[in-house]
């Protein structure tokens, strides 16, 4: 076992490296001890010793901020920056992201976990952070890292029956990933959007008003030298298409509703005719989706030149057609959100093997029955709600052999980088790093931190 006091030592309240080479020789028996720890006391303190490990090796949790400012005056274009949720394998997945990324010189890529999604992967914020980090020390990444918390949605129905706990709640995960160094967090309150109301700014206040408050809320925790990069929604992803008078609807009345001292949003998730995960048809093959690009253009466009936004974000693209992305830096998109395509490449590489995909299957089969919709063949029904296999899955998912490992690492990669490369966003590395610098924020080490040292 990794004896982590022969690699980390405490000098002036910081975790200093004791040895490089011998922290990337051990990470993988830390990380894989962190997550898998019985003792909460020992998890927490090896995940921040990690994150620290990290920033002192070169890996720096960041906000993208002054990029997306940059990007909202005209000075950085032509790209669109991917924002990859990671739902399994996420010490392996993040590994070949950054090994991607280096090969690539890509410094404008984004990791994020939605609310949702840190619930059924049973990865809470602050272990998110410690596994992505601890695969940059594995890769020898340094710079910017992007943390986001994607989705930080309004749950309607807990809203309209008792808005204040459910703000709370909101309020609470807000906390707990920037505690964990998320500096990028959207808050979705499309949720609440109140299509009964005659104007289309009385139906967009319950949602501006609600992103205006979580907005200053952030503003309240941010570290000393960090602006969060925060975000707005206007559409559920899966509804009717966004419209210029929603999004100035959107704009005017959180520009209203937020202390004009305080920064607003940098970017505004829209609709545009996607959906998460994308449409299922019986024989389980994804159908074809139309994105609607000139609305994406036309949405982008108007949240830069009149509000300064680096432009719109496009969720649930991952299983769009390979054809479609080069659409998005054409059309001034500034990020897009990827998820399900990279859990299906997990799911459907042919090394993983047939009898442990049978047994997750079997088991989500009994845990979520309920959730299978009338009409539904076993195909879409197990498509669906794959995604949850993960979490109650972690420990086996983490230990599959190399062996198995390896052929899903490449497909990865080689998506990655047709991604990176399609996306425009090989060679931001510098560019990247002049835009926001690497302002590494001081943390008091916990006790539990120093008591493993």
């Amino acid at each position: 076992m990794a004896d982590i006091k022969k690699l980390l030592k405490i000098a002036d309240g910081r975790i200093k490296v004791t040895n490089r080479n011998s922290l990337r020789d051990s990470i993988d028996e830390l990380i894989h001890r962190a997550v898998f720890s019985q003792d909460d006391s020992e998890k927490s303190g090896l995940f921040t010793l990690i994150i620290e490990a990290a920033k002192e090796t070169g890996a720096i949790p960041s906000s993208i901020q002054r990029f997306y400012e940059g990007m909202g005056s005209g000075r950085y274009s032509g790209f669109t920056v991917p924002a990859i949720n990671i739902r399994g394998l996420t010490y392996d997945v993040a590994g070949a992201i950054f090994r991607k990324a280096k090969e690539m010189s890509v410094g404008a890529f984004i990791f994020e976990i939605a609310r949702s999604e840190i619930g059924y992967t049973m990865q809470r914020p602050l272990e998110y952070s410690a596994v992505v980090l601890a695969a940059a020390i594995k890769e020898g990444f340094e710079g910017p890292v992007f943390l986001q918390g994607d989705h930080f949605q309004v749950t309607a129905k807990r809203f309209t029956d008792q808005p204040e706990k459910e703000t709370d709640y909101l309020r609470g995960l807000i906390k707990e990933a920037i505690d964990a160094e998320f500096y990028n967090i959207d808050i979705d309150a499309s949720t609440i959007v109140d299509l009964s109301k005659g104007s289309v700014k009385e139906q967009q206040a319950p949602n501006y008003t609600l992103t205006a408050a979580l907005t200053s809320y952030i503003r309240e925790l941010e570290p000393e030298g960090i602006t969060i990069s925060t975000g707005g929604e206007i559409g559920e992803i899966g509804g009717r298409n966004s419209t210029v008078e929603e999004l100035k609807a959107f704009l005017d009345g959180f520009r209203e509703s937020l202390n004009n001292k305080l920064v607003g949003i940098s970017k505004i998730s829209v609709q545009t005719g996607t959906t998460h995960g994308g449409v299922v048809l019986p024989d389980g093959t994804l159908a074809k989706v139309k994105i609607d690009f000139e609305t994406l253009r036309t949405l982008s466009d108007v949240a830069r030149k009149e509000y300064g936004l680096s432009g719109a974000v496009q969720h649930g693209a991952s299983t769009l057609p390979e054809e479609a992305f080069s659409k998005f830096p054409e059309t001034g998109t500034a990020e897009i959100h990827l998820a399900t395509g990279f859990q299906n490449i997990i799911y459907d590489n042919p090394s993983l093997p047939l009898n442990f995909k049978e047994e997750i299957y079997e088991s989500l089969n009994k845990e979520f029955i309920k959730e299978r919709k009338e009409g539904q063949t076993d195909e879409q029904f197990i498509y669906s709600v794959r995604k949850k296999g993960f979490g109650p899955f972690k420990k086996r998912w983490w230990d599959l052999s190399q062996e198995i490992k390896i052929p899903i690492m490449t497909e990865l990669e080689n998506r990655f980088e047709l991604l990176f490369d399609i996306l425009k966003v090989t060679n931001t590395k510098n560019i990247i790093e002049e835009a926001v610098g690497t302002v590494t924020v001081k943390k008091e080490l916990p006790d539990v931190a120093r008591r493993l040292l």
